[in-house]
C-alpha cells in the first residue's frame, strides 16, 4: 500500500460527502425522535395528504358554503316572503254604563276605554308574496348561486392538484436524502480503510508513509464526521417535512429503497394542450364565473321592469272583554280578524340606481370574459413549459446515465492499472471524483425527470387521477 493510494481514499471521501451535502434536493423542516415507522408510497403520500390537508378542508368548507347559497336560492322561487309578527301586550277594558248590547257598542257615545282594569292582548300578522313573473331575476339568481357551486368545486380541484404535487414534491425528496444517506455510508468505508491503512504502514515502518499521513486522515476523518452529521440532519429533515405534510405521528419512511424514473410515456403537446383545455380547474373556474356574472346581469336588468306577483296578507288580534263589531266601518282594533289576497305589480322606481347596478354588472361581466382569456393563456403556457422541461429532463437524464457508464468504466480501469502499478495517482482521483460527482447528479436527474412528469399532469389537470389509478409506476 502506498501513500498516493491512502491520498487518493482521503480525496475520494472528502469528495463524496461533499458531494452528498452540496445537493440542493433536500428540504427543510425538523429533527424527529423515536417513534413508531409507517412506510409509505407515493400513492399513499398522496392521498393521505389528500385526506389530511387544511388547505384542502378549507376549499371544501367553501364548497358546502356555496352549495348551502344555491338552496337559498333555489327556495326564493317560492313563496319569497312569508313572514309573521306576533305581539303580546296589556290593554284596556271596556266601561259600558248603559249596558247596550255587545254588538251595538259602537252606536252608545258613552261607552269608554276602561283603564283601570288592564287586560292581555295577542296579536298576529303574517304576509305572503307569491313572485309569478319576474323577467328573469328569480331564474338568474339561481343560475349564479349554481354557477357559484361550480366555481368552488373548481377551487377545490385546483387545491387538490397543488396539495398532490407538493407531496409527491416531498416524497421524492425524502427518497433522494435516502439515497445520500446511504452515499455518505460508503464515504465513511473509504475513511476508515485509509486510517486503517495508515496505522498498519505506520507500523511496518513504510518509508513512505509518515505522520502527515496520519494527521491528514485525522483530519480528514473530522471534516468527515462533520460533512455526515449534515446529510444526516438533512436526511431527518426530509423525512419529517414528509410526516408534517401527511400529518403522520409516527416516522415516515419512503417504500422506495432506491431513487427510479417513472414509468412514463409522454404524448404529443397537443395531447395535453387539449386536455388541460378540459381538466384544468382554473379554466373550469373561469367559466363558472363567467356564468355567474352573466346570471347577475339578467338580475340586475329585471328591475327596470315590473313584477308580476300574488299576495296574501292577515290580521288576527284578541283581548278578552273587547267585543268584535259587526259594521264594517267600525272595527275595534283589539278584536278583530281580516285577510286581503289577490294579483299585483311591484315596480322599483329608482331607475337611477337599477342603471347603476347594471352598469357594475357589465363591467363584473367584462371582467369575467378577461379571467377566462387569461386563465386559457395561462394554462396553455403552463402546459408547453411543462412538457418542454420534461422533454430537457429526459434528455438530461439520458446524458447523465451514460455519463455514469462512462465513468465507471474509467474508475475500474484506473483502479486495475493502479492495482499493477501502472495507474496515475492523479488520474485515478479525477475518476474517482468524476464518477461520485455524477452518481449524485443523476439521482438529482431522476428526481427532476419524475417531478417534470408530475408537473406536465399537474399543469394538463390529471395527477391526481393518474395518482389514485395508480397509473404511474415507480
Amino acid at each position: 500500500m502506498t501513500s498516493t493510494r491512502i491520498k487518493a481514499w482521503i480525496r475520494a471521501a472528502v469528495l463524496l460527502t461533499a458531494a452528498a451535502v452540496i445537493s440542493g434536493s433536500v428540504r427543510t423542516a425538523g429533527a424527529q425522535g423515536a417513534r413508531d415507522t409507517v412506510r409509505v408510497t407515493l400513492q399513499s403520500a398522496v392521498e393521505r395528504a389528500l385526506e389530511v390537508s387544511s388547505d384542502l378542508g378549507e376549499a371544501r368548507a367553501g364548497k358546502l358554503y356555496a352549495e348551502a347559497r344555491s338552496r337559498q336560492a333555489r327556495a326564493t322561487r317560492y313563496l319569497s316572503e312569508f313572514s309573521s309578527t306576533s305581539a303580546l301586550a296589556a290593554v284596556p277594558g271596556v266601561t259600558n254604563p248603559n249596558h247596550v248590547a255587545q254588538n251595538a257598542l259602537y252606536l252608545d257615545p258613552e261607552v269608554r276605554n276602561d283603564f283601570g282594569e288592564l287586560r292581555p292582548f295577542a296579536q298576529m300578522e303574517f304576509e305572503l308574496i307569491q313572485p309569478l313573473y319576474t323577467w328573469g331575476q328569480l331564474g338568474g339568481t339561481v343560475r349564479a348561486a349554481a354557477s357559484g357551486v361550480d366555481v368552488e368545486v373548481a377551487a377545490v380541484q385546483a387545491v387538490e392538484l397543488n396539495v398532490a404535487l407538493r407531496a409527491a414534491d416531498l416524497y421524492y425528496a425524502a427518497v433522494l436524502s435516502e439515497e445520500l444517506y446511504h452515499l455518505t455510508d460508503r464515504a465513511g468505508d473509504v475513511v476508515e480503510r485509509a486510517l486503517s491503512e495508515v496505522e498498519r504502514l505506520l507500523e511496518d515502518g513504510d518509508p513512505e508513509v509518515d505522520d502527515a499521513d496520519r494527521y491528514q486522515v485525522l483530519i480528514t476523518e473530522q471534516e468527515f464526521k462533520r460533512r455526515s452529521r449534515e446529510v444526516s440532519e438533512r436526511r431527518m429533515t426530509a423525512l419529517t417535512a414528509l410526516r408534517h405534510q401527511m400529518k403522520e405521528e409516527a416516522v415516515v419512511i419512503p417504500a422506495a429503497e432506491t431513487l427510479h424514473p417513472l414509468q412514463f410515456d409522454a404524448a404529443s403537446l397537443d395531447t395535453y394542450l387539449e386536455t388541460a383545455m378540459h381538466e384544468r380547474p382554473e379554466i373550469t373556474q373561469a367559466h363558472a364565473g363567467l356564468a355567474a356574472r352573466d346570471a347577475l346581469l339578467t338580475v340586475a336588468r329585471a328591475d327596470y321592469f315590473p313584477q308580476l306577483v300574488f299576495g296574501l296578507s292577515g290580521t288576527l288580534s284578541y283581548a278578552p272583554h273587547r267585543y268584535r263589531q259587526p259594521n264594517p266601518f267600525v272595527s275595534d282594533g283589539f278584536r278583530r280578524g281580516s285577510a286581503r289576497t289577490g294579483f299585483g305589480f311591484r315596480q322599483n322606481l329608482n331607475f337611477a340606481q337599477t342603471r347603476a347596478r347594471v352598469e357594475q354588472a357589465n363591467a363584473e361581466r367584462e371582467k369575467g370574459l378577461h379571467q377566462v382569456d387569461g386563465a386559457e393563456t395561462l394554462v396553455l403556457f403552463e402546459v408547453e413549459r411543462a412538457w418542454r422541461d420534461l422533454e430537457i429532463a429526459k434528455s438530461a437524464l439520458a446524458a447523465q446515465d451514460s455519463s455514469l457508464a462512462v465513468s465507471k468504466e474509467w474508475l475500474r480501469v484506473e483502479y486495475i492499472n493502479f492495482d499493477l502499478d501502472l495507474g496515475d495517482t492523479e488520474n485515478l482521483i479525477r475518476a474517482v471524483q468524476a464518477n461520485l460527482e455524477l452518481e449524485v447528479r443523476r439521482l438529482e436527474a431522476v428526481m427532476r425527470y419524475n417531478m417534470a412528469v408530475l408537473r406536465l399532469l399537474k399543469s394538463s389537470g390529471l395527477l391526481v387521477r393518474y395518482l389514485e389509478d395508480s397509473v404511474l409506476i415507480e
